[in-house]
């Protein structure tokens, strides 16, 4: 294993984080924020700092393979929200370190789930450090890291971080340099980032309230600089969040289509039409079942429509609390936060695109027990997927299954209600936010112990790594010399 181009890697991601961390450093200082401003200059102080360790061991070969790729992602994003956790906690604004930490792997996992119990009280720099780092860590920490610099001169070693990175079952490069697939999906976020502020401007809300809710859609993370999320907000704006919520939880390749204009291949992509056949049949179900709640169907379906694209993009945000709706409609939400958006999104969840493959799989299965002697190929996207493929995504469910169990077992030291303690971890794993009962979308996570917050963590991140680059630093063999 090249372990200096892995310690170069993580400085280098280092030192891109003290220069995110000087925007809110001035916010702070403009906002005269003291001990917000000490935060960010301590953090930065750090980063830099700890970057330093490059200068002792350079790599001789800027070369790596599967298993760096691995390694680079999972220590690069724990060390991301160590570091980012430090303003929330130097500043005082979270005192305690394992809550400040929670608040940030929360916010780089596009999670949501928070244990501010006051969140109009945190400094106006802290809040926009809290919502950067969904827009951050939706598209992803090294994918960014990628698009401003390459990081070898071969892009095949690149495809490494990104295959470790990305969201799915499998990854597909836009163009053959793996660097300017990166740069290609960024100015695609960043466009429709831009576009969305514009429209919240343009619908009255503030400056600051329409860039940190731009931030939390794009990155599909969900945190608010209100308390009471959306709620307060016109229907103009919540419709707009909504529509938004539902692009930035479609495979980024879907845009790239559109602009490349091959409306056929995206007319013949199956992910899509599954993602919004489960979308707008939900919408469709939560609305007869939530009218006598509201004035009219359209109240109706504006809020069903609101929750639904909020809840399968692992969103997080709310307009009402459905914490109070019908059991139907919030069992339909539940299914929806472990079915998730698309590969290729800023969206969480198990993906689209491996319930389609598990369908597919299955029902293959079940024909080659009536013709055991048949060869039957599964096709996705008039594409023959390989059995890698399927396997593999056989062996995330396996091992998705298994960390939810222990995870929830854990958990249940605690003594709330099994909603609760169901619901926070597969709100957590699937990087949602919003449970049912006590983390509900108006509740926190706030009376959770210490021990249940690092399980949770460790969840969001093994959630929105898609669990293998986690699990990879506890194999032994993973650390040994080739």
């Amino acid at each position: 294993m090249n372990r200096r181009m892995v310690l170069y890697v993580l400085c280098l991601i280092m030192r891109v984080e003290a220069v995110l961390l000087i925007p809110p450093l001035v916010i702070a200082l403009v906002q005269r924020e003291e001990m917000a401003a000490f935060g960010f200059l301590v953090a930065i102080a750090a980063l830099l700092g700890a970057s330093l360790l490059t200068l002792l061991k350079k790599p001789r070969k800027k070369v790596f393979y599967a298993r760096e790729g691995f390694i680079i992602v999972a220590l690069a994003w724990f060390v991301v929200s160590v570091f980012g956790a430090l303003p929330f906690w130097v500043s005082g604004a979270i005192p305690n370190f394992i809550d400040s930490l929670f608040e940030t792997v929360s916010g780089f996992t596009t999670t949501g789930a928070s244990i501010l119990t006051d969140v109009e009280a945190v400094p106006m720099s802290l809040l926009y450090w809290r919502s950067f780092t969904h827009w951050l860590g939706g598209m992803g920490v090294l994918v960014f890291v990628l698009a401003i610099m390459p990081l070898a001169k071969n892009s095949g070693n690149t495809m490494h971080i990104l295959r470790a990175e990305s969201p799915g079952p499998q990854v597909d490069k836009l163009v053959p340099r793996m660097h300017n697939s990166a740069k290609i999906l960024y100015a695609i976020y960043v466009g429709m980032t831009l576009l969305q502020i514009v429209l919240l401007l343009a619908g009255g809300m503030p400056v600051f309230e329409s860039v940190t809710t731009a931030f939390g859609t794009a990155g599909t993370g969900g945190f608010s600089v209100l308390n009471d999320s959306m709620a307060s907000f016109s229907p103009y704006l919540q419709s707009v969040v909504t529509v938004f919520m539902v692009l930035f939880g479609i495979n980024f390749n879907i845009f790239f289509l559109v602009i490349m204009r091959e409306y056929y291949k995206i007319l013949r992509n199956e992910e899509l039409w599954v993602y919004l056949g489960l979308l707008f049949g939900s919408i469709i179900l939560i609305t007869i079942n939530v009218l006598p709640m509201f004035a009219s169907v359209g109240e109706s379906f504006h809020h069903a429509a609101f929750q639904v694209a909020s809840i399968m993009t692992t969103t997080g945000f709310a307009t009402v609390d459905f914490n109070m709706w019908p059991q139907l409609s919030r069992t339909i939400l539940v299914i929806l936060m472990v079915l998730g958006a698309c590969a290729g999104s800023t969206g969480g969840g198990i993906k689209t695109a491996r319930v389609v493959l598990l369908g597919k799989s299955f029902v293959r299965d079940v024909r080659k027990l009536l013709r055991p002697r048949s060869v039957a190929l599964i096709k996705m996207n008039d594409r023959t997927v390989e059995e890698d493929t399927v396997r593999g995504v056989h062996s995330y469910l396996t091992a998705y299954i298994l960390i939810a169990l222990i995870s929830v077992l854990l958990i249940s030291i605690n003594n709330f209600s099994l909603e609760t303690t169901v619901t926070s971890v597969v709100s957590c794993m699937n990087n949602i936010g919003p449970g049912l009962d006590l983390v509900g979308p108006m509740g926190n996570y706030a009376a959770f112990s210490g021990f249940s917050k690092l399980v949770l963590s460790a969840d969001m991140l093994i959630g929105r790594l898609e669990i293998f680059p986690m699990l990879m630093l506890l194999v032994p063999a993973t650390w040994k010399a080739r």
